[in-house]
């Protein structure tokens, strides 16, 4: 069926984790799950991208110091190459939806820091571990 319909706030609260909810070959659908404290690192992504604020309170800092407090109802867009933060700066959960062009598997997760596509590390060392065979059977 090409029609896919869910309720964001409830699988989020469900399964307290990021959780991919929609992937084709043109977009992908998420939904992060934050607990108060919790952020992540200065990053970016190849695909442009939109974030709906669906419950609690994100600060999405930016590389030249600004910052915007985004609270439910609000949404982003976030075009590929531009960096950013997310931070659960409220005293509850943090639940957004993103989405973003391409599928799932062609995202590129770049770090300020360091430049690097994370991502692609990540996989290559799990293929490493799936084709290593281990020691050697004496």
């Amino acid at each position: 069926m090409g029609i896919e319909i869910i309720n964001p706030a409830e699988v989020a609260f469900r399964n307290k984790k990021r959780t991919v909810v929609m992937n084709t070959r043109k977009l992908h659908s998420w939904l992060i799950y934050y607990e108060p404290g919790r952020r992540d690192e200065m990053h970016c992504h190849n695909g442009d991208q939109t974030f709906h604020m669906i419950a609690g309170e994100c600060t999405m800092s930016f590389p030249d110091g600004g910052k915007v407090v985004m609270t439910p109802g609000m949404s982003a867009l976030i075009t590929g190459g531009s960096f950013y933060q997310l931070d659960n700066t409220g005293g509850g959960p943090m639940v957004m939806m993103g989405t973003r062009s391409g599928d799932k598997d062609s995202n590129q997760h770049i770090l300020y820091s360091t430049r690097e596509n994370i991502r692609a590390k990540k996989k290559a060392v799990r293929e490493s571990a799936r084709n290593d065979p281990g020691p050697a059977a004496e």
